[in-house]
């Protein structure tokens, strides 16, 4: 640990992401030299037993029951949201209105307007020296960062196609129970907001340029699901019988949309629960004028690129992006070995920290959550219309 000064967070929802984001908060000073020390003072959450549990699990020093206590405590400076989407905008504009800096998980918000309202609010938070991002962890990859990185550098020349998958299948079985992420009330929409707004993310980042217009089509394969049992993370479907009641999913379970980006690039996204096999392959591929560049999380530490200016049967080259060069890897372990999905959350803190003692926006900020937003309401709004073309 540094003899830096602290950064005292408190975090709101203690569930998957919460244990992500705790590990990241615990682990970051302890491989990177940060300005700010992380200081975990308090986790809120409304089950007294589950937040208590948490917090000796995760290593937070006290507990709240009600998120509005932390943001009203002396003694924290940041708050993490790692809760529903519904829940995100009331968090978020009452911490930053308190000056606190926030952190606030994926997507931004349920709706365009709440998610206007929050980067309204952390404009004129910053304003005040008081910052704010949001959590797409995967552009925190060391290989993604390195697509970004040769885009930048215009190893690629220019970016003519793009094509994203986010391809799960924790919810292929129609007796998997309810969740909140199938209640639209809660999530805001389903794959499309919670793993296609990675891939939007992505895109947009690692090219440099916004998706301007879409045309697309939501499915949703199963209708009802039963009400027992609540899943433990993403996987097991807890104890579900043929007599179970059952409940409406009112959120999609696939997305596919095209897409055309501002400056000519075109590109086709799909997003799914229901790819039997495919656990987490997050995939991003971009062709361009000088080359190519493919990336999928399932295999998270290596990125694949085809330069033009190779031999025509050289084919894609793989890179092993554990080389001390490469973005974040040299804090961790020796050439060829391996980063896994938690240091995702782990490179999240080390630049949040950086951004606020530097005294400058985090990124993604607010505002680059919301441009994802927009593209999310163009996608649902293009597949309500027959997959008309909606611009962004």
């Amino acid at each position: 640990m540094t003899s830096a000064q602290p950064l005292r967070v408190g975090m709101v929802g203690y569930a998957f992401m919460g244990g992500a984001h705790s590990h990241a908060w615990r682990t970051a000073p302890r491989f990177f030299d940060l300005p700010l020390e992380p200081e975990l003072k308090a986790v809120a959450g409304r089950d007294r037993n589950g937040v208590t549990a948490a917090a000796e699990k995760f290593g937070w020093a006290s507990v709240e029951t009600d998120w509005r206590r932390l943001i009203e405590r002396d003694d924290i400076d940041l708050i993490d949201i790692c809760t529903p989407g519904d829940t995100h905008a009331e968090i978020a504009v009452a911490a930053l209105e308190a000056g606190k800096h926030v952190l606030c998980e994926k997507p931004l918000a349920n709706s365009v307007a709440e998610a206007e309202r929050m980067a309204q609010a952390a404009e004129a938070a910053f304003e005040r020296g008081v910052y704010s991002m949001c959590g797409f962890t995967y552009r925190r990859t060391p290989a993604l960062s390195l697509a970004k990185r040769m885009v930048d550098e215009g190893r690629l020349g220019t970016i003519r196609q793009v094509r994203a998958q986010y391809l799960q299948d924790w919810l292929s079985d129609e007796n998997a129970p309810m969740t909140w992420r199938l209640d639209k009330t809660k999530s805001g929409s389903g794959s499309l907001g919670d793993i296609g707004a990675h891939i939007i993310d992505a895109a947009q980042w690692v090219t440099g340029q916004n998706i301007t217009g879409v045309s697309a089509l939501l499915e949703t394969f199963v209708t009802e699901r039963p009400l027992a049992g609540d899943r433990v993370g993403l996987g097991g479907h807890g104890d579900v019988t043929a007599e179970a009641p059952r409940g409406a999913v009112t959120v999609d379970d696939a997305a596919i949309f095209s897409a055309r980006f501002a400056n000519g690039p075109i590109g086709v996204f799909e997003a799914t629960r229901f790819a039997l096999g495919r656990k987490n392959a997050m995939r991003l591929e971009l062709n361009g004028t000088r080359g190519s560049l493919a990336f999928d999380f399932e295999d998270m530490n290596v990125l694949s690129v085809y330069d033009d200016a190779d031999s025509p049967d050289a084919g894609f080259r793989r890179i092993l992006v554990t080389e001390p060069e490469h973005p974040y890897v040299g804090n961790w372990w020796p050439t060829g070995h391996g980063l896994g999905y938690e240091h995702g959350f782990t490179h999240q803190v080390v630049d949040l920290v950086d951004a606020i003692a530097g005294k400058r926006q985090p990124e993604p900020s607010f505002a680059s959550a919301l441009q994802v937003q927009r593209v999310l309401a163009a996608v649902e709004s293009s597949a309500a219309s027959s997959s008309r073309w909606q611009e962004v």
